[in-house]
């Protein structure tokens, strides 16, 4: 009998998609006479041509390329497959001898926005369709699909068209109208000011570029929240769980109605597809698909119940029998204008349900556990499955706790409890935005009752020759489920292997080797980084240094001036030290120079952290420049500037009698300022930024660490810890001082102050997150 495909000429659209990598595999590995052509887009820099090259040395290639060699593989793939670059939305002239097209293209997900999801599913197939009616081909088209384009029914769905009366033309002219509408309604000022309210209240601190992003930034967010709640709606409006089912559904109809009136049209309905059972090799998958976020969040403990119905099917399906089933599909030709429809599932013959796929993975887990942040084993829950009113309820009292917990350890001072109450607030709501999106997403899938018929998929598989069954065939039965989710699928979920070896990241002071390099910088803050003191601390010794009678009484203005200081330090970072530094008028400053040469600076240096300490001289024996930024006043800063290469501090103005007039000479360098100077000082030395180093404890912080390449946080307080949390940021703790000794009355009296500012006093012997 004669190879299948003997010397065809393949169109296969999504190569570069899960299902299209196993279909250009299983070409070139069993079928070696038959030529394939890939349509592929480029994507920034790469050009079609490059990201075919790439694909073709991924892991799905690699059983085929070690089987007939390299070199051999490469001259293969080179005289076998063209690429053919371009977008499905716009597809370009097609060769004019296809015989076979596999379109396997579409946008996976379920909750995409509702033009994105038409754009690539509906539209698509439109721009497809018309391109192979001008090339003059007559292929047999293969259009993958799914079986849930049976939508929210009960029973059995049958192996053919769909019935609905939906214009397609006009839902997809609605639906790419949509955008601009949302974007349209996204600029009214009603809109636009509780959004910047928000932004300002939570970003201030980090400069007014900061509360500008955070607000277009939400802004941006709420037009795709309302495109896709647009998608679901709609979907749900018409019969569909979402807008990916609803879309591909009306996919088919495309197909139908552009090809399969007069030509030869196939369509192919998989259920769930997940990774290989055999072919190219047990346990071959190419990112999360559709259960793995489930197992994943659910070997984390990160849901602890879930809305399923225990007796439900999981109707589950190896991508190998996919790829059989589809290219088996395109061999038995429909008849011209006589669409077939083949759906390929596991659900009537060979069903696994919801109940006993969890029994499977918590068995897997409880033998495998993950581990968390602080390397303890995750003990998975048992599901006592719910019902889905009851989850809801318990997840938005859930919701309602955490965000108030978050709220209050908010206000609290930053130290190591708050951080840890912090962490612990940050990965209790992490989970319960996974619950919400998972109960949102899945819970159709979790609770359909609707069973797919597979009996022209069956009667397809029968008509195989025996010969050719074991490796081209596709029969459900002989899946053994305990086998393919504990052996073959669940240790290979992408990302499991990860979390399995991880250890704690937070809060640890472990040092790594720095690169010798010349061209990076080490930039650090100082209050609360380097020195844990701040500026109300440098003035109460000041003060005290000129002597005790004074001191008190200048001590108590300023404890009655503190919720001022309190307000402008959470307003603005440069307003607080101008607010403060006023003060210091009528100074005079050659004998505050002096005063804190002989007096200030020895306290200063007691102060001084030695963690701070140690890796300001690894970055030095790095070779690194070391670059100090603060909003002190340069006279305060002189005791420690030998530390540095470059210190970048403020200044006083200065009368013609040498005194301070209470003004700063120049505006403060905080927040944005410092990122804005940081850029060009770097740009300016020829420094690399991608490779260098900052450190800094405050949210204000956030602009220049995020030009660096490795930021780190010190001490940080509670926005700064969430944000570094969220970026996966190092936070370390710096907590001793280089040199304890510090005078008890000074200490009394300063903490008495500053204990009414965030961050609280600088503590005893561990002073901890102080602020600057």
């Amino acid at each position: 009998m004669s190879e299948p495909l003997s010397n065809a000429h393949v169109l296969l659209t999504g190569a570069t998609g899960f299902v299209g990598q196993a279909v250009l595999e299983k070409l070139l590995s069993a079928y070696p006479s038959t030529r394939v052509s890939v349509l592929v887009r480029p994507r920034g820099a790469l050009t079609a041509q490059m990201r075919v090259d790439k694909l073709l040395r991924k892991p799905v290639f690699s059983a085929w390329r070690e089987r007939v060699g390299a070199s051999t593989a490469d001259a293969e793939a080179a005289a076998r497959v063209t690429v053919v670059s371009g977008d499905l939305g716009d597809v370009p002239d097609l060769p004019g001898d296809i015989d076979y097209v596999v379109h396997s293209a579409s946008t996976v997900s379920f909750d995409l926005p509702i033009d994105e999801a038409f754009a690539a599913n509906v539209d698509g197939p439109v721009s497809l369709y018309e391109a192979l009616q001008r090339s003059g081909s007559d292929p047999h088209v293969v259009h993958v699909s799914t079986c849930y384009v049976a939508g929210l029914r009960k029973g059995v769905s049958e192996e053919r068209s769909l019935e609905h009366t939906i214009d397609r033309s006009l839902e997809t002219a609605r639906a790419l109208a949509a955008r601009g509408e949302a974007e349209a309604a996204s600029r009214r000022p009603d809109l636009l000011k509780p959004m910047l309210a928000k932004a300002r209240a939570t970003h201030r601190r980090a400069g007014a570029q900061a509360v500008s992003a955070a607000a277009e930034e939400a802004r941006k967010q709420w037009v795709n929240d309302r495109l896709v709640e647009a998608g679901r709606t709609r979907a749900l409006s018409l019969g569909w769980p979402d807008v990916y089912t609803f879309t591909k559904a009306l996919g088919e109809r495309v197909a139908e109605q552009l090809w399969g009136t007069e030509h030869r049209l196939s369509v192919v309905r998989p259920t769930i597809i997940e990774s290989s059972y055999r072919h190219p090799y047990p346990g071959w998958i190419d990112g999360f698909k559709v259960a793995d976020p489930l197992i994943a969040a659910y070997g984390r403990g990160m849901l602890p119940e879930f809305p399923a119905l225990h007796d439900t099917v999981l109707d589950v399906i190896p991508v190998d029998h996919v790829v059989n089933a589809i290219l088996a599909a395109a061999v038995a030709a429909a008849p011209p204008g006589e669409p077939r429809y083949y759906q390929v599932g596991s659900g009537l013959r060979n069903p696994l349900r919801f109940g006993e796929t969890i029994g499977l993975v918590r068995g897997y887990f409880r033998e495998h556990p993950l581990l968390d942040d602080e390397g303890t084993s995750v003990q998975v829950p048992n599901w006592t499955f719910p019902n889905g009113p009851q989850v809801e309820r318990s997840l938005r009292r859930r919701e309602v706790a955490v965000e108030t917990a978050d709220k209050l350890v908010g206000r609290l001072p930053a130290n190591q409890t708050t951080r840890k109450w912090i962490s612990g607030i940050y990965k209790a709501k992490r989970d319960l935005r996974t619950l919400r999106k998972f109960t949102d997403l899945y819970q159709p899938y979790t609770q359909t009752e609707v069973v797919f018929d597979d009996a022209r998929t069956r009667a397809l598989h029968e008509s195989l020759p025996e010969d050719r069954k074991a490796e081209h065939g596709f029969d459900v039965t002989e899946i053994d489920w305990p086998y393919y989710l504990q052996t073959v699928h669940i240790p290979n979920v992408p990302g499991l292997m990860r979390a399995r070896e991880q250890r704690g990241r937070a809060g640890g002071n472990e040092s790594t080797a720095l690169p010798e390099r010349t061209d990076v910088l080490a930039v650090f803050d100082l209050h609360g980084t380097v020195a844990a003191a701040n500026l109300l601390e440098t003035y109460v010794w000041v003060e005290m240094a000129q002597g005790p009678h004074k001191a008190l009484g200048e001590l108590s203005g300023m404890v009655g001036r503190s919720m001022s200081y309190l307000q402008a330090e959470q307003r603005d970072r440069g307003d607080f030290i101008r607010s403060f530094m006023r003060r210091y008028a009528g100074t005079h400053e050659a004998e505050l120079r002096q005063l804190v040469a002989t007096k200030v600076a020895p306290l200063l240096r007691s102060r001084m952290l030695a963690e701070a300490l140690e890796r300001i001289e690894a970055h030095r024996a790095a070779g690194h420049r070391l670059v100090l930024i603060t909003g002190q006043i340069d006279v305060f800063v002189e005791p420690i500037a030998h530390l540095f290469d470059d210190v970048v501090s403020g200044s006083m103005e200065v009368d013609a009698q040498g005194r301070w007039t209470g003004h700063l000479a120049i505006s403060p360098l905080v927040d944005e300022a410092r990122a804005t100077w940081l850029a060009r000082y770097a740009r300016d030395h020829g420094y690399d930024l991608a490779h260098s180093y900052g450190y800094g404890d405050t949210y204000a912080d956030r602009p220049w660490l995020e030009l660096v390449g490795h930021p780190t946080v010190v001490n940080p307080d509670a926005n700064l810890y969430r944000y570094a949390r969220e970026k996966r940021w190092p936070v370390q703790s710096w907590t001793h001082a280089a040199d304890s000794r510090f005078g008890s009355i000074a200490r009394s009296v300063v903490g008495g102050v500053t204990g009414s500012l965030p961050g609280g006093g600088p503590g005893r012997s561990k002073p901890s997150g102080t602020r600057r």
